[in-house]
């Protein structure tokens, strides 16, 4: 911005009828500001069931298991799936891709001078995307005439989610790991500490482990007792 100081949009639309539901400036890309904005969003818009993100922090991260952070974690406890573009491959989220284009086009060039100022740009903007400007691939319509709202509130407490019976529930710890018989450790990520996992067995010492019905993946208790030391889930058994 004229100010010297870098604003961070945060942008979330539908990928099928190009609806803007946003554009929040932040100075921080964080899961505090992120996590807020979803929120204002998913309160008067509703939730989806899928959230297709790059593998930018706070969204995604390539190191992590299944590539989830804490963002994901929380989308997955509102029941929606997290899906990622591969990484380095911003053209699998084309569309959205497109408008950031047009958006850079409409409050960069220049910018405003302070956060306000490039808010009321923002917004500016994503009023004329939505109820303004036709798209093409709508049929030279507008993206507000096509949208078609979730029917799926946002829910103002975490739904309670109950384990399978044939499951081995545990609780992931302040280092990241979960407890295998007491004497061994299974790492999975920090994000998912001081939360429940559930643990399935395969056979032949293979267990598949979830966090609520998401899958995460893999372990053998084999490999713990041979090697005598904590072993870290993995997707894949081989």
């Amino acid at each position: 911005m004229g100010n010297k100081i870098y604003c961070h949009p945060l942008t979330i639309a539908d990928s099928k009828s190009r609806f803007l539901f946003t554009a929040k400036g932040h100075y921080h890309e964080n899961l505090k500001s992120a996590k807020a904005e979803f929120t204002k969003v998913f309160r008067k818009y509703g939730i989806p069931k899928q959230m297709h993100t790059d593998n930018g922090s706070p969204f995604g991260s390539v190191r992590a298991i299944q590539r989830f952070t804490q963002l994901s974690y929380w989308f997955i406890e509102l029941g929606v799936m997290p899906v990622f573009s591969d990484p380095a491959h911003p053209e699998q989220n084309g569309r959205h891709e497109r408008m950031h284009r047009d958006l850079k086009a409409a409050c960069a060039k220049p910018s405003a001078y302070d956060m306000k100022a490039q808010q009321r740009r923002l917004n500016a903007f994503v009023k004329e995307y939505n109820h303004i400007r036709p798209h093409e691939s709508l049929e030279m319509k507008t993206p507000a005439d096509c949208h078609d709202f979730s029917n799926r509130p946002y829910p103002e407490k975490i739904p309670k989610y109950d384990y399978t019976s044939s499951m081995k529930v545990m609780k992931v710890c302040q280092n990241g790991s979960m407890r295998w018989k007491s004497y061994y450790w299974v790492y999975l990520t920090a994000a998912l500490k001081g939360k429940y996992v559930g643990a399935e067995d395969q056979g032949n010492g293979i267990w598949r482990v979830f966090y609520r019905d998401v899958f995460l993946g893999y372990f053998n208790e084999k490999n713990i007792r041979d090697k005598q030391v904590s072993i870290r889930l993995s997707q894949n058994l081989v």
